[in-house]
């Protein structure tokens, strides 16, 4: 296969990293150092999708040769953002407040061809439902997952799976922080062929 760029990942994320490295395709990662403070009245669906264009542009001056992929998600408990829990006091409460109900995971996605200055962005959503949570599930959940750098304190790729009933949404990688059903599409866009 020929690569008519470099492709660069805009994030720390080692979530996003070992999805991307699934696409068995050469990649190097660079931390953007986006500002991520959502805006007055800025929706879950807005804020991810700007983010996710920000932290592609702010690594666009160390690699103006590449395509560059930032991403940023959100969880949306009845209709306010939930982020990152930090934790362990903070994600309790986010699981306590969830218990029994659905929420919204929003993912925003951004490929910005630095060459040329095209950025292609969606915004993928992906709904979870979780059990009834009793507190001692949720104490034993965090001891064990320490999920405090996920947003809506869900590592659904681990233990996190327990305390779902179900999910829905069009690519179960974006549940995980990066939407590679699009992505791939995104690339070719651009002459990167994945296969």
């Amino acid at each position: 296969m020929a690569v008519p760029q470099r492709l660069i990942l805009a994030s720390g994320s080692r979530y996003r990293h070992d999805l991307l490295a699934r696409l068995k395709i050469p990649f190097e990662v660079m931390v953007s150092d986006a500002d991520e403070t959502a805006r007055p009245n800025e929706d879950a669906r807005a804020l991810t999708e700007r983010l996710a264009i920000a932290k592609a542009e702010a690594v666009r001056p160390r690699a103006a040769d590449a395509l560059i992929i930032g991403s940023d998600q959100v969880a949306e408990y009845d209709g306010e953002i939930v982020g990152k829990p930090g934790g362990f006091d903070e994600a309790a409460r986010q699981l306590r407040r969830i218990s029994g109900k659905t929420a919204r995971l929003y993912t925003g996605l951004a490929l910005l061809n630095a060459r040329t200055g095209r950025i292609q962005s969606e915004v993928a959503l992906f709904e979870v439902t979780f059990r009834r949570l009793g507190e001692e599930h949720i104490t034993r959940y965090l001891q064990k997952e320490r999920p405090f750098d996920c947003a809506g304190s869900v590592k659904s790729e681990g233990l996190g799976i327990a305390l779902l009933e179900r999910f829905q949404g069009d690519d179960p990688n974006t549940l995980i922080g990066l939407p590679l059903i699009r992505l791939v599409r995104m690339l070719e866009a651009e002459g990167f062929e994945v296969l």
